[in-house]
């Protein structure tokens, strides 16, 4: 039995059922493994920039006997799939930034997609604000905590929504709805970077006068605001 961390494990309870899936920067083949044995999906094709964590997916598929049901393919994002090859995207483990360049690099494949789940390492707020400009919208979020960190778990469906406040896409709208019970940690945690930033700009008098010092001040009240609820 495939047994994931909360993390992986929050990323596969987004993927919907019955519809092929792509498992994007796969590693170990894990996640791909756990959804096909679930039941829940009929066929993933797991993929990875790098020989070695392909060829260590083919050694758990082949260990789980689960080679028609996985597929293993070399590649950069999604330049191993072809439009309409799959429903659900999984990217996991890498940074927002990179997400949002994997999702514009071949957009006949970004748009033929039905659902994104996304776990993005930082640069949430910028990949939620991509996903609203580019006709998806955010259908659930979720917190979860492994090895002593908090993650954010992302899935995005087609659809144009309107898009939200900046300090709800640093939150998560979705998560801001919920409330779940990590959400204060996540809320501190963010806190926390503004403020670090603020104060590394406080060392220089010209920076204190600039935009991007006003912006940062503007967020932390914003952030403390939604401290209460």
């Amino acid at each position: 039995m495939i047994k994931l961390d909360n993390r992986l494990q929050a990323v596969a309870d987004f993927v919907p059922d019955g519809q092929p899936a792509a498992d994007i920067g796969t590693d170990h083949g894990y996640l791909a493994a756990a959804l096909v044995e679930s039941g829940r999906v009929p066929h993933v094709i797991a993929s990875d920039l790098n020989a070695g964590p392909c060829d260590a997916a083919r050694h758990t598929v082949a260990q789980q006997a689960m080679q028609d049901q996985i597929e293993v393919r070399q590649g950069s994002g999604l330049a191993p799939f072809a439009p309409g090859e799959v429903a659900t995207a999984c990217i996991a483990g890498m940074g927002g930034q990179l997400m949002i360049e994997i999702l514009e690099a071949l957009p006949l494949v970004t748009k033929s997609l039905q659902t994104l789940v996304l776990q993005p390492m930082n640069a949430a707020p910028q990949l939620r604000h991509w996903l609203y400009r580019h006709s998806w919208h955010i259908a659930d979020e979720a917190l979860v905590v492994a090895d002593g960190r908090l993650y954010e778990v992302i899935q995005a469906v087609h659809g144009r929504r309107k898009l939200p406040e900046p300090v709800l896409l640093a939150i998560g709208p979705v998560l801001w709805e919920k409330k779940p019970p990590e959400l204060r940690h996540h809320i501190e945690s963010l806190l926390f970077a503004e403020k670090r930033a603020k104060s590394g700009m406080e060392k220089s008098p010209r920076a204190m006068k600039g935009k991007k010092y006003k912006e940062t001040c503007r967020h932390i009240e914003e952030l403390e605001q939604h401290l209460s609820w």
